[in-house]
């Protein structure tokens, strides 16, 4: 029964946030905690990912000059989904953002 109130207490304070996480020098300078902003990380994410993947393709397939490029486009388009992934773990695990 005392492991569910543990659980239950460090779940409500990771839900506040960890201070200081991301700041390694929140202790000397005593500067806040910076807090991501994850859902406009993850709108960002999301537009980069259609963008690059569908004009990445179009230019694949019309015009074949600039197909290097396009192939670019496909990469960062992969990158934007595992970001947007990622960002959605987070989300859902309850960080704030």
């Amino acid at each position: 029964m005392n492991d569910d109130a543990e659980d239950d207490e460090s779940r409500a304070r990771y839900a506040k946030g960890l201070p200081g996480y991301h700041d390694y020098l929140a202790r000397v300078t005593g500067a806040p905690s910076g807090l991501s902003a994850l859902t406009l990380r993850l709108w960002l994410a999301g537009f980069g990912m259609l963008f690059c993947l569908v004009a990445g393709a179009l230019l694949i397939g019309y015009l074949p000059p600039l197909a290097w490029f396009g192939w670019l486009l496909i990469a960062l388009g992969v990158i934007a989904v595992i970001d947007f992934a990622w960002v959605a773990h987070r989300k859902r695990r309850g960080e704030p953002g």
